[in-house]
């Protein structure tokens, strides 16, 4: 269980109408903290590691409110600096039955986002670090975003930590931020140990190279074309997910290694589900976890596949779930009530 990760990138408060109501059907909004980057150092954290978070918030209450809630779940919050400005909102409008779910961002201009490089002391805040771990989110934020991700990402590697990034693909950021993502995202990729990518996403690195890759069938042959790509890369994991409907998903995953091995874990069948958002970083954060306690990477891939399911029971965005809780669910301890 050694190892500390460093984990890069926006704390978020997510506002969200409740139940299945459509925003703003009623005049409530519940309120949620959040962030690609923070959900996977609060299930860090609550797997038994040290997970120091690295960020910037708003010098008010709601960036306080934000970092509390963080040290509430054994996050090291000493590196997230205040500064002025406004905090990043999302707006989540849950589905129900066909009607999907919709996000509705609201980050331009926030404090985290205008911060670029200046805040951040590598060399200092990477001492002792095993992993680096940051997502394509921070670089869609525009190009100071983009700047601080890659600036980062190499300071790991210059410093023999190993970066794990999650490409984390959202289009309607990129579309905002004026910036092109395939040369961004491919520096970053470059300098990655571990990836979190399927063939969407290696599709968007790659460009023309990857286009033909069309369903979840060919993430294989982009998984190796990536690894020729990217000299640096190791291992590159993903999820597949089949879905009927919004409350009814099929989840499995697989796990792509430089020397050609190809891991693919036994699918879970998920029936009303209470919150899939979030799902992705709890499969990170188990596959850290697996990666740190020294694993097998068949058991990894397991046990980050039970990680990732667990989290579609947790409301909110962080994954709620302990050791234990991930154990018994690989373990088919049932569904009994613990008492």
């Amino acid at each position: 269980m050694s190892g500390r990760v460093v984990c890069f990138g926006e704390l978020l408060l997510r506002l969200g109408a409740p139940g299945r109501q459509r925003l703003l059907q009623s005049p409530l909004l519940e309120a949620h903290v959040g962030g690609a980057e923070a959900n996977v150092a609060v299930s860090l954290a609550r797997l038994g590691h040290e997970a120091a978070m690295v960020s910037v918030v708003p010098d008010n209450p709601l960036g306080e409110a934000a970092c509390g809630e963080l040290r509430r779940h054994g996050v090291d919050t000493r590196a997230v600096s205040t500064a002025p400005g406004r905090m990043g909102l999302y707006f989540l409008e849950t589905g129900a039955i066909q009607r999907p779910s919709r996000v509705l961002y609201d980050r331009a201009g926030s404090a985290f986002a205008i911060a670029g490089t200046r805040p951040y002391d590598w060399p200092a805040l990477l001492a002792g670090a095993a992993w680096l771990h940051l997502s394509g989110v921070t670089p869609a934020l525009g190009e100071r975003g983009a700047e601080a991700a890659i600036v980062a990402a190499r300071a790991a590697r210059d410093a023999g930590v190993r970066v794990c990034f999650d490409g984390n693909f959202r289009s309607s950021l990129w579309r905002e931020s004026n910036c092109e993502p395939a040369p961004i995202l491919y520096t970053l990729m470059s300098l990655a140990d571990l990836a979190f990518a399927d063939h969407r996403d290696i599709a968007v690195v790659l460009g023309t190279k990857a286009a033909g890759f069309a369903d979840a069938e060919d993430t294989a042959a982009a998984a190796r074309l990536a690894f020729e790509t990217f000299p640096n890369l190791q291992r590159l994991a993903c999820t597949h997910r089949e879905q009927r409907d919004v409350d009814h998903h099929r989840l499995s995953a697989s796990l792509f290694h430089r020397d050609g091995s190809v891991l693919r874990a036994t699918p879970r069948d998920l029936s009303g589900i209470v919150d899939r958002i979030g799902a992705g970083d709890a499969f990170a954060a188990g596959l850290l976890h697996a990666l740190l306690s020294g694993m097998s990477d068949e058991h990894g891939l397991a046990f980050a596949l039970a990680a990732a399911s667990l989290k579609h029971s947790v409301p909110g965005d962080f994954n709620l779930v302990d050791l234990q809780d991930v154990n018994d669910l690989i373990a088919g301890g049932g569904f009994h009530v613990r008492r």
